[in-house]
């Protein structure tokens, strides 16, 4: 199947957090495509590199990889700002980065539970924040931020996980309250059971949680990573130019 094209990222200033691998790659491939200027912050280096020279032979952009730990807060806005002096403007911010580590509720300490909304949330606002005056410039831009389905359905042994994504919600409907009237949209996206390999190697080694996943969807099919890069491609396009302050389920059709 072919993936619409998008004439409007062409040229763009892109930067996805979390683009090295998993969902994050699929997006940095998807705008690459689309002839956006990607910049992947990542803190694995190895695998970001490999899929810098990927798209590169393609005759892509070839992507700017920057190394950060996202829970650096510091560290965070100086790469934006590396980035902002190496692509210009962004006019597309995709705050993919996450972990959903499962946790046993009543032994989770505070610091775990820190940790838990850090990596899952606190960088969307520091992120945003780096963007939103660069968004003014131009006059456009679009924000997206990567929520789950885990929070409405109540994943099990995610609680903080799940209030993190939660809140990646309440923070994209402020926010786009706040910012549509410089043309600034903000939208969520909520996927469903997608199997990167770091969750199969990690959450999903039975097949038959696999199977069971997919049998409480309407759709037989598995749910892809160029599933979602898909919606964000349209999201951040001029084409979804009156949508924002929306989040978008990709799971498709459980719970």
């Amino acid at each position: 199947m072919s993936m619409t094209r998008y004439p409007s990222l062409a040229g763009r200033t892109v930067i996805i957090t979390g683009g090295g691998s998993g969902i994050g790659a699929a997006f940095t491939r998807a705008f690459a495509a689309n002839g956006a200027r990607v910049g992947v912050i990542d803190l694995d280096t190895d695998a970001s590199l490999a899929l810098v020279e990927e798209i590169a032979a393609t005759g892509a952009p070839r992507p700017v990889f920057a190394r950060c730990d996202l829970l650096d807060i510091p560290a965070l806005q100086a790469t934006m700002a590396d980035l902002h002096g190496a692509l210009g403007d962004a006019a597309v911010l995709v705050n993919n980065a996450a972990n959903d580590r499962r946790q046993d509720f009543l032994e989770v300490s505070e610091a775990e539970f820190d940790w838990a909304l850090a990596v899952n949330f606190k960088h969307h606002y520091f992120t945003a924040q780096a963007v939103v005056p660069q968004m003014r410039r131009l006059g456009h831009g679009s924000i997206i931020n990567m929520s789950s389905v885990a929070w409405m359905g109540g994943g099990p042994r995610m609680q903080a996980y799940s209030a993190a994504k939660a809140a990646v919600v309440g923070f994209t409907n402020s926010l786009a309250r706040d910012i549509g009237q410089w043309r600034i949209r903000v939208n969520a996206i909520a996927p469903g059971m997608v199997i990167t390999p770091r969750q199969r190697e990690l959450w999903y080694q039975d097949e038959s949680l696999i199977a069971a996943g997919r049998a409480r969807q309407c759709l037989p099919d598995a749910i892809e990573p160029e599933d979602i890069a898909a919606i964000g491609l349209f999201l951040a396009s001029d084409d979804s130019k009156l949508i924002t302050k929306q989040c978008f389920q990709v799971n498709g059709g459980s719970r």
